[in-house]
């Protein structure tokens, strides 16, 4: 079955970078009619772009490229999440746990979440609800989804998110240790501060609370404090394996092969690495597949060599969602 469970409609920072690949994007569904790089070829291209802007990503028109992608793909389910700190609601929920001190990292951490904390969860949580019958008629079901970073000592709050909307899966994940945003580009040097052996035994310990904490349907991208390409020998990494892969099969939680930094960051690797993966297939734990996909184009990308790396770690099925239920369907 094919299926792509971690998908976004989009996320700051509105930088022109951002804008040059919502450009992009646009472009991938709507041929050029004009000589590319003429006049009339960047008129066509700004208005679409202007359109874009101002419908936001809360739009038909917008998650129509993204029904389009899935029916190319022959997806038959597409869940759709947005990031909780997108969301004016649950600012003071970031604010609390994030390091935002008046220092160099606190200042950089703070711009960024005035930048991406923008949108309405009541608007993005009743939108994707109204346009799951539209999907249904391609036969592709939408589902509802939400990202939930996990702070230790965050659970009251998480919880409350949980139990207010109609979901189809929560994702739990790891973005921030001690307060330290470390898949932001702009903070990676403090790579170099840390001894790594002991960052990833952290990282890990977090990871485990949040499976622990029975909060969650799905734990996503358990290794992705590898990022940046900063990785002790995965010798020494292969306890931390097995102590995240037993404690995901006895709080009966699932996880996900997530392509998004294969193709998306330095380590051109997905999450999880495929020594990690080959122990979470011998303690038999759930996953499904996800693209972590930031923009239409990308919805789905690499999930046919995903699948062939569950196959060959020894997966047989893949795990999906609805109403916050689980099934196992075969991955085939």
């Amino acid at each position: 079955m094919k299926v792509d469970y971690h998908v976004h409609l989009e996320e700051g920072p509105y930088s022109l970078r951002w804008l040059n690949r919502t450009a992009e994007a646009l472009r991938a569904f709507c041929p050029d009619s004009q000589l590319k790089h003429s006049l009339p070829w960047l008129e066509g291209l700004f208005h679409r772009l202007a359109d874009r802007m101002r419908r936001g990503a809360y739009s038909a028109e917008w998650l129509d490229l993204y029904r389009m992608r899935a029916k190319d793909l022959g997806l038959q389910t597409v869940g759709i999440v947005d990031h909780l700190y997108r969301f004016r609601e649950y600012k003071r929920y970031f604010e609390q746990h994030m390091h935002l001190a008046d220092d160099p990292l606190g200042q950089l951490q703070q711009c960024w979440l005035d930048q991406v904390c923008v949108a309405s969860i009541e608007e993005f949580t009743t939108f994707v609800q109204s346009q799951k019958p539209r999907w249904e008629t391609e036969g592709i079901q939408l589902k509802l989804g939400i990202e939930l970073d996990y702070f230790p000592g965050g659970e009251q709050e998480l919880t409350g998110v949980m139990d207010s909307y109609p979901w189809d899966h929560c994702i739990g994940s790891v973005h921030f240790l001690a307060g330290w945003g470390f898949d932001n580009p702009d903070t990676q040097e403090r790579f170099a501060e840390e001894d790594l052996l002991s960052l990833y035994g952290r990282h890990f310990s977090v990871v485990g609370q949040a499976i622990s904490s029975n909060l969650f349907d799905i734990v996503a991208h358990l290794d992705n404090l590898k990022v940046f390409g900063h990785r002790p020998d995965e010798t020494f990494l292969k306890p931390h394996y097995q102590r995240i892969a037993e404690l995901l099969r006895e709080n009966d939680v699932a996880t996900e092969i997530n392509t998004g930094l294969y193709y998306r960051y330095p380590v051109r690797e997905m999450c999880p690495s495929m020594s990690f993966l080959e122990v979470l297939a011998d303690h038999g734990v759930a996953i499904t597949t996800s693209s972590d996909a930031h923009f239409p184009d990308h919805l789905g990308s690499h999930l046919a060599e995903a699948r062939e790396r569950l196959q060959q770690a020894g997966f047989h099925s893949i795990a999906v969602f609805d109403q916050r239920r689980r099934k196992e369907v075969p991955l085939v």
